[in-house]
């Protein structure tokens, strides 16, 4: 879906809803930015956007253009970036990759501009017990050999709190355009379509956005 779709309505997407509130002509740092499907679809959402991405590895070449990107460890490195320079923070799926969450959380801490706010996503812990549909897509948490462990919410938000962030409730991640395709396609045969709109039906990503204080 082009998210350019959803600037009239961003509710229908809680990815959608947190980039929509960023201030106009803000800077947005996307953590885990991967091929850059995610970068783009804010690209398409918020043109006013001033990007920066990090990953290990990462393909830079597909990112929106002047997308500021880094190459680092979020479980070791200290980013290139000064203190407070940033409006909001996404980091979708990427905490479950990782071992270690301390670094990550400091370095958003730091970056973030006070009142400015963060919004992490990853697998729900429940996921461990959905079938399995290795080979096709990863629909079980351990259908990704690169996942480590399930990261709950609330591991999320003692993480926010122990570097003075102040987390809100957590959630469950949703495209409901998506979800109420759910009941159409549940006969249909396997593809991503299929796929995309029974995740987002069943609630496969837990959510938690965090703000640092002014």
């Amino acid at each position: 879906m082009n998210w350019a779709c959803l600037r009239f309505a961003p509710w229908l997407d809680t990815r959608a809803r947190f980039v929509s509130r960023v201030p106009r002509g803000g800077q947005l740092l996307d953590l885990g930015s991967s091929d850059g499907e995610t970068l783009n679809h804010i690209a398409q959402l918020r043109p006013d956007l001033r990007l920066r991405s990090v990953d290990l590895e990462g393909a830079p070449g597909h990112y929106p253009k002047g997308c500021e990107f880094a190459r680092a460890n979020l479980e070791t490195d200290r980013l290139p970036w000064p203190d407070a320079s940033v409006d909001a923070v996404t980091c979708m799926h990427l905490v479950e990759h990782l071992q270690v969450l301390e670094t990550l959380f400091a370095e958003v801490a730091r970056l973030l501009k006070p009142g400015g706010a963060a919004y992490f996503e990853t697998p729900h812990p429940k996921t461990v017990d959905w079938p399995s549909a290795k080979g096709h897509f990863t629909l079980n948490f351990h259908d990704d050999p690169t996942h480590v462990a399930p990261v709950p919410t609330e591991r999320l938000a003692a993480a926010a709190r122990a570097v003075g962030l102040k987390p809100s409730p957590p959630g469950i991640s949703r495209n409901w355009l998506f979800a109420a395709a759910w009941p159409l396609l549940f006969f249909a045969p396997a593809s991503r379509k299929r796929f995309t709109a029974r995740i987002h039906w069943g609630g496969w990503s837990a959510c938690l956005t965090m703000e640092k204080p002014e």
